[in-house]
């Protein structure tokens, strides 16, 4: 037997190489927007398979996106670390491939740091290094059904993370026989002088800390009896957050869900409570959502951006994420979307909304005010307008309940509802192009809203094949992809009875 695990080791480090050859030949090439479904402002990888961003750092004015990447096909296989870089998280370039599997195995989701006091040893105080800690899977020991298949190990890069040289000594923490035990989230905690590392436990989150991102120590554990558990946490993240104006810091512990989500599938609930360096307690029992649709999962924030909470997701649902209809590449992320903690009708609510720099790719292309309706209203035929690519944003008084309709010439329509007296949003895409590839693609989408004042804000976000929806200053959240059979180039509004829109402005995205 254990000739026959050395020798599957060696195949695999062989096939590994080979496969970095064949991406240091293929990663960089220019992908063409002209293929069905590429987004045109999303970031995609130029090809093959993306799930879980992850890794994610800002530094030296650049951020770092690193992704969970096969490069071998387009559905999930061995995953790697994939890697591109940008000024403003809406541009990106795409680099080689940062980590590839090696004798421990998979390279699994993960966080990267800057350790700039050098605690590692890695680096030094005049170039102190980057950090990626990341979960190995070894798929030898998942083959044999043993428990302990999942470690910690890091990497480090002293070239601005052009490249990575893994430690010598992974991995850095063990399994101590937890079957899922994975995505490391890392911060440090000042108070203590330590890192602090959030990691998923099966159905729950273990704290870790160390001295020097190498030595780690059980803290604590949290989530037994709280939260959804339908399914297994995964890619959790941990940071303070104040509300605006109030001096008081709370922390948000963000957890995903793998399956149970509340449109089904995966999700990504929260926690809002605190945090000692030691122990997270929440401050209520209550299960919240960052995102409604079903097609934002894994999202994590950058690290290294000060006072900024910066955020991204896949954006996809690991119910058909592995078979939707695209061919060269599968899977694109969330737009970077700005996280800040509001006081909604006396209680604590997670916001999110597109970040400032997204705002400078759009521009103006119709704006009207004091617009009171009640019959459609074709917003397209005002504006003079056929793009597919947009940003739609309403300021909405005395609503009486309304439906924004997405749609082309055939037919293929994906529509949003708000339902005054339910206080919920609906999301309908069962006429939007292809839903062959899942038989609940085109199932009812549903979202409480989160606020309930008369008046209400509303941003779209439309690219090729998803739609974003910020609602309440991004209280309510809603993201959901679609494949329709020709772009979906016409928006209509149409009202339940009457509708007053004191400021409707729709904007074309350039990228």
């Amino acid at each position: 037997m254990r000739v026959f695990i050395l020798y599957f080791i060696a195949f695999y480090f062989l096939i590994s190489c080979a496969e970095k050859k064949q991406i240091e030949s293929t990663i960089l090439l220019p992908f063409s927007t002209q293929e069905k479904h590429r987004p045109e402002f999303h970031f995609t990888p130029d090809s093959m398979w993306m799930n879980d961003p992850n890794g994610m750092v800002f530094y030296k004015d650049t951020y770092h996106l690193f992704y969970q990447y096969y490069p071998n096909s387009t559905v999930w296989g061995p995953m790697h670390w994939g890697h591109a870089v940008s000024k403003d998280m809406v541009s990106w370039e795409h680099k080689p491939v940062a980590l590839y599997p090696d004798e421990f195995g998979y390279i699994f989701s993960g966080s990267a740091v800057l350790d700039e006091h050098n605690t590692s040893g890695l680096g030094s105080e005049q170039n102190p290094p980057l950090v990626a800690i990341f979960t190995y899977h070894d798929p030898i020991k998942e083959k044999a059904q043993q428990i302990d298949v999942e470690s910690q190990g890091i990497a480090y890069s002293l070239d601005n993370g052009e490249t990575w040289e893994k430690y010598a000594k992974n991995p850095v923490l063990k399994n101590p026989g937890i079957r899922d035990f994975r995505d490391p989230k890392v911060r440090w905690f000042e108070p203590t002088q330590r890192w602090i590392m959030t990691l998923a436990a099966q159905d729950r989150i273990r704290f870790y800390s160390s001295p020097d991102l190498k030595e780690w120590s059980l803290e604590s554990e949290f989530g037994k009896e709280l939260g959804a558990h339908d399914g297994v946490w995964e890619c959790p993240d941990l940071f303070p957050i104040t509300v605006e104006g109030e001096v008081k810091t709370y922390w948000i512990l963000i957890v995903n869900l793998n399956p149970g989500a509340p449109n089904g599938g995966s999700g990504t609930q929260y926690f809002i409570g605190h945090f000692d360096g030691h122990t997270f307690s929440s401050m209520d029992e209550k299960t919240r959502w960052a995102d409604y649709g079903p097609d934002d999962y894994a999202g994590v924030t950058w690290s290294n951006t000060g006072d900024r909470i910066l955020f991204m997701g896949w954006m996809s649902n690991w119910k058909y994420a592995n078979i939707v209809p695209t061919e060269r590449w599968r899977s694109a992320t969330t737009i970077a979307r700005e996280l800040k903690l509001q006081k909604i009708d006396g209680d604590l609510v997670l916001c999110s909304l597109p970040v400032k720099e997204f705002e400078k790719m759009t521009f103006i292309v119709f704006e009207t005010q004091n617009l009171k309706i009640d019959a459609p209203y074709n917003v397209s035929d005002e504006a003079k307008f056929k793009n597919f690519c947009y940003e739609l944003d309403m300021q909405i008084e005395d609503q009486d309940g309304f439906k924004i309709i997405l749609s082309n010439e055939i037919s293929n329509e994906v529509s949003l509802a708000y339902d005054k007296e339910k206080n919920n949003f609906t999301i309908d895409r069962s006429k939007s192009g292809d839903l062959s590839f899942h038989p609940e693609f085109g199932d009812e989408i549903i979202a409480p809203r989160i606020a309930t004042s008369s008046s209400m804000n509303l941003k779209l976000v439309a690219d090729v094949a998803s739609l974003e929806v910020f609602a309440d200053d991004g209280s309510t959240v809603l993201t959901v992809i679609y494949f329709p059979d020709e772009v979906l180039n016409t928006i209509e509004i149409v009202p339940d009875k009457t509708l007053s829109i004191s400021k409707l402005s729709l904007k074309e995205i350039k990228h």
